[in-house]
């Protein structure tokens, strides 16, 4: 059985990565692995609705990379500088034969293959903003697929830090960065995520 102090590691590991090593490739046989996970996620109805485009050629990461929006709390950071960019990409897309709702699955699987791309020393970062249309276009993703998300990855050259808000409701929640390039991820204690007895 896996050791519960062995998941809260990872866990804790598994945090949103917005700077690589642009040398450092993520092969398909990476991509594939991540993707395999998925397939043994929780699925709304069983329905299983979501695929995968893999983007791993420096041509179409080039084509992905300006169409994306990079960390909505830090204005004046345009994203990864030339030689801190993703080499890879895994574009989630919504298989609109099944329906246009896919419940949770989107979430589950996104945080297996975060998970799972960790414990191969990579990073990752879940996208949300980008405009569908041109990202279909750029990857020739075939119609009847919506993308949904997109999950950045490569080798991790950024140190990111999780520390506790001051625990009030009103807590300022928003990730920065200090001077030394350290990224900090403030995260609500367990005493305000648990709903106390009247």
């Amino acid at each position: 059985m896996v050791n519960f102090d062995i998941l809260e590691e990872l866990m804790k590991r598994d945090r949103s990565v917005r700077r690589f090593d642009e040398s450092f490739p993520v092969h398909e046989s990476t991509l594939s692995r991540l993707v395999e996970l998925t397939r043994y996620c929780a699925s709304g109805r069983n329905m299983q609705p979501l695929r995968y485009r893999l983007v791993m050629s420096k041509e179409e990461c080039e084509k992905v990379f300006p169409l994306l929006k990079w960390a909505g709390y830090l204005p004046d950071w345009d994203g990864p500088k030339p030689g801190e960019r993703p080499t890879a990409y895994l574009v989630q897309c919504l298989d609109t034969r099944y329906g246009k709702d896919c419940l949770c699955d989107d979430g589950l699987q996104l945080q297996t293959i975060t998970l799972g791309a960790t414990t191969e020393g990579l990073g990752c970062c879940i996208i949300k903003a980008f405009d569908p249309a041109k990202l279909r276009d750029a990857l020739a993703i075939p119609e009847g697929l919506e993308p949904r998300y997109v999950v950045a990855i490569g080798s991790p050259v950024e140190k990111v830090v999780v520390e506790p808000t001051d625990g009030t409701p009103d807590a300022d929640i928003k990730y920065y960065r200090t001077a030394d390039g350290v990224h900090h991820v403030p995260k609500r204690p367990l005493s305000e995520l648990i709903v106390s007895k009247p």
